[in-house]
């Protein structure tokens, strides 16, 4: 047997270096291609890290492939669907996932397996430290020599301008995969506590940036390796997050804003950053930044890193203002020039966020440029859209250079392809604090409608879908309040399609259905 293919538990040797090959069904082990050559192991690693253990790696460099396996099948397709709708990218290279044909890796024979296993077991031992910070930092022995943790303790100096978790979010992911933050003041004195996917992005990060400023002459980063192993994050919220969990509460009160910005953060771990790259800072494994603070070729004592307090960049996020111009106008391309309107983006992208402008372009009517009310909800739209299919296309969603969308001028032919919706009434989360913050769900086959009179029947809904031309596969009323249905259709692709359709119709007695994506299923 050669040493390019790993050999398998059930002896099914095939020739699977065709990209264009059937894709296999769900399987622990899933191939990994297009890496670029100088890629570590621990960096391939740290792809599946935010989804669970990585228990064995296999990289072929002279293909740019790798296999990576994970502890369970569950695992492996939380990964699976999660990079299905968020490019992954290594050393800002996009790179591609899919379930491998073989049930288990089995490399014990194979030369070149040293490096594979001493990376896994470095981010184990980090990952095995079942350490939990409850309340107050209580250290405890996690099996690592001192100075090995992967969590940070960061104390910030010179505290003239706030410091918010964003912002620190955004500085320490420049060196890796940043999976866990809480910040605390303690002896007056605003700290923080940072775990990374690896204790080598610890090391480079506390190298980097201990004793420099965040903001000119301001904010001086204090950097020491913590006792602890671990952090556990119960609530994602403006002073915790835990970037793999999206399911945590927000806790005390917090604005229930919380699961959207969350979400617009990265979680479970890895989004592409549309500004990778920009001031060659990017980490290896891209992050959104932080909305507001673009840290783009900005001049300043720490080249990229600092945010002058001139730029207007800084002075929004300073001053605690919505940044809301900076990055919220998304560019979608790959549209179906013959299918798509202004109206049925709307109504898409205000599952996400409220859309104030929508622009199809006029020579290039495959792409638009829709203008959303701040960059939290263009993330939040690019994350849950980017690669869905909508009128039978593969639409990719990234954040535009342009600050707004221009309204054509008076007597300018547009073919009402411009349209400006920032007065519509079917805004979802004008009202701060709105249910509707809670319940962002990425596409699904499933639907949840409301709003729904109590003359309406099962029938006529199901009609309602089927006479559309969409396939009803299941249907049921919520049980304790009428008003609520879920509804299920025959593929993600065609509850999109009936989102735009059927939202906002209207049923009589003055009620108008209301239709969300629904994390359930009937």
């Amino acid at each position: 047997m050669s040493n390019s293919t790993p050999s398998t538990a059930n002896g099914n040797d095939s020739k699977k270096f065709k990209g264009d090959r059937p894709p296999c069904g769900p399987s622990r082990v899933l191939h990994i291609r297009k890496i670029p050559i100088e890629v570590s192991e621990a960096e391939v690693i740290s792809l599946g890290v935010p989804f669970g253990k990585v228990t064995n790696l296999l990289m072929l460099k002279g293909k740019n492939q790798a296999f990576i396996e994970m502890a369970s099948e569950e695992a492996a397709i939380t990964m699976v669907n999660y990079y299905t709708t968020a490019t992954p990218h290594l050393r800002n290279q996009p790179v591609f996932i899919q379930y491998s044909n073989h049930r288990e890796l089995k490399t014990d024979n194979l030369p070149n397996q040293g490096r594979a296993q001493a990376a896994l077991q470095a981010v184990n031992a980090v990952h095995s430290g079942n350490m939990t910070l409850s309340g107050s930092a209580s250290a405890g022995d996690g099996g690592l020599m001192p100075g090995q943790s992967p969590v940070l303790r960061i104390i910030v100096e010179n505290l003239f301008y706030p410091v918010s978790l964003e912002v620190l979010h955004q500085i320490f992911s420049k060196f890796g995969t940043v999976l866990k933050i809480i910040t605390f003041t303690k002896n007056n004195q605003f700290q923080a506590l940072l775990q990374y996917a690896d204790p080598m992005n610890a090391h480079h990060a506390k190298v980097t940036l201990d004793g420099q400023n965040i903001y000119n002459a301001c904010c001086t980063l204090r950097i020491e390796f913590s006792k602890l192993t671990s952090l556990n994050v119960k609530y994602n919220n403006d002073k915790s997050r835990d970037f793999t969990r999206l399911d945590l509460p927000s806790g005390d009160g917090q604005p229930t804003l919380d699961p959207a910005m969350t979400a617009a953060f990265g979680a479970p771990g890895i989004i592409s950053s549309p500004y990778a790259g920009a001031a060659g800072f990017a980490p290896a494994i891209g992050f959104p930044q932080a909305p507001g603070l673009s840290m783009q070729s900005m001049p300043g004592a720490l080249g990229p890193l600092t945010i002058p307090t001139s730029a207007v960049a800084g002075r929004m996020a300073i001053h605690g203002m919505a940044p809301a111009a900076i990055h919220s106008v998304l560019l979608v391309s790959n549209l179906n020039p013959d299918s798509i309107s202004p109206h049925g983006l709307f109504i898409l992208f205000g599952v996400y966020g409220d859309v104030h402008r929508v622009k199809i372009l006029f020579n290039k009517k495959e792409n638009a440029l829709i203008q959303m009310a701040d960059a939290t909800q263009a993330q939040l739209a690019m994350s849950h859209l980017n690669g869905q299919r909508l009128h039978g296309k593969v639409i990719r969603v990234t954040i535009s250079k342009h600050q707004t969308v221009q309204l054509p001028r008076e007597g300018q032919e547009d073919q009402g392809l411009t349209k400006d919706f920032s007065g519509s009434p079917l805004h979802r989360f004008k009202k701060p604090g709105s249910k509707n913050f809670q319940n962002i769900f990425p596409p699904s086959a499933t639907l949840h409608l409301s709003n729904i009179p109590p003359s309406i029947t099962d029938d006529i809904l199901k009609d309602l879908f089927a006479s559309t031309g969409y396939t009803v596969k299941a249907f049921k009323f919520f049980q304790k309040d009428r008003k609520m249905a879920l509804i299920q259709l025959g593929s993600v692709e065609e509850a999109i399609q009936a989102l735009i359709d059927l939202h906002n119709h209207d049923l009589g007695e003055n009620h108008h259905l209301r239709v969300s994506f629904s994390k359930s299923t009937i």
